[in-house]
């Protein structure tokens, strides 16, 4: 289906193989996010890799999870999405936008990042793969 922009919360379950369920708290949730922090086993941050406007405010989110205590050894996936829009910036643009290095060097979390395209399906396969393994499952 193609992707609709989302407004509050959503639940989506997974197989794999086991039940996961994901929660999807959009950016204007942030503030509470932290309430759905304990009940997190890995955490995928999506940014818009289309909008530069939102560069600032979406790293900021980014340090403020990572900043969060109970979020400490929980593995994050961050996704670099919208690949497919012809404005999007690369995965070398936004690592060095986002200062990546500084912020892979300085967690306490294991932090990988992806390009994909929700709505075409790149890099789908390599985030399932990423919560397999982040999970544990085989």
């Amino acid at each position: 289906p193609v992707p609709v922009p989302q407004v509050g919360t959503n639940l989506t379950d997974l197989r794999l193989p086991r039940r996961v369920t994901v929660r999807e708290l959009g950016g204007c949730m942030g503030p509470i996010w932290p309430s759905y922090y304990g009940e997190c086993s890995a955490l995928l941050f999506v940014v818009d890799a289309s909008n530069p406007t939102q560069v600032s405010s979406s790293c900021i989110q980014l340090l403020s999870v990572l900043s969060a205590a109970p979020l400490a050894s929980v593995p994050v996936l961050v996704l670099f999405n919208k690949i497919d829009l012809p404005c999007y910036m690369s995965l070398v643009e936004m690592k060095s936008l986002f200062r990546m290095q500084d912020i892979v060097s300085c967690a306490t979390q294991p932090i990988t990042m992806l390009e994909t395209s929700a709505r075409d399906g790149t890099g789908l396969a390599a985030v399932l793969q990423w919560l397999r393994s982040a999970l544990q499952d085989p």
